[in-house]
């Protein structure tokens, strides 16, 4: 069990209006240095094809597609102890400002990448933020039963009346 601080900035700007949170960086995304480094996390897939965007290589791109789609993204935790990459595993929980970053944009929805993500934004971020969060289908590899057009389906119902 180590005990980590989140490392990176949340993307967002004036035009972002979604936001969507995953619980902490895994191992690969704490390598990177960026959201969603592990290499079969279909995040930056579904994300292009919510965005009508080819599938983003870089940090820079990643962050121009997120933007240019007007999302957000961030994590629930600022801190906590975490084997490896596991959410199963988190304990002491120090949750980011969501709030706060909510107040500098306008963001109307929250969403969660998964079940953790939502269950710790529900305890730690919904009551200071006012708004409820609608859980997503996890993007991960271990989310393995959703294909990844059910998971691209999933996710457009969900966000796109949100970005329009």
């Amino acid at each position: 069990m180590e005990s980590l601080n989140h490392t990176f900035a949340p993307v967002f700007d004036e035009n972002s209006r979604i936001l969507i949170l995953g619980t902490f960086p895994s191992v690969k995304s704490r390598e990177n240095n960026f959201y969603y480094g592990h290499p079969q996390n279909r995040f930056w897939k579904v994300t292009a094809a919510l965005t009508g965007s080819p599938v983003p290589e870089t940090i820079e791109e990643k962050k121009a597609m997120l933007l240019a789609g007007r999302i957000a993204v961030w994590d629930v935790i600022a801190s906590c102890e975490i084997e490896g990459s596991s959410d199963s595993s988190i304990r002491n929980v120090v949750p980011n400002d969501i709030a706060g970053l909510l107040a500098k944009n306008g963001i109307r929805a929250v969403f969660c990448n998964g079940g953790k993500a939502y269950e710790l934004y529900v305890k730690y971020c919904e009551k200071q933020c006012g708004i409820k969060a609608i859980k997503l289908p996890s993007t991960s590899p271990a989310n393995a039963a959703w294909s990844l057009q059910r998971l691209t389906e999933s996710w457009r119902a969900e966000t796109t009346a949100y970005l329009i």
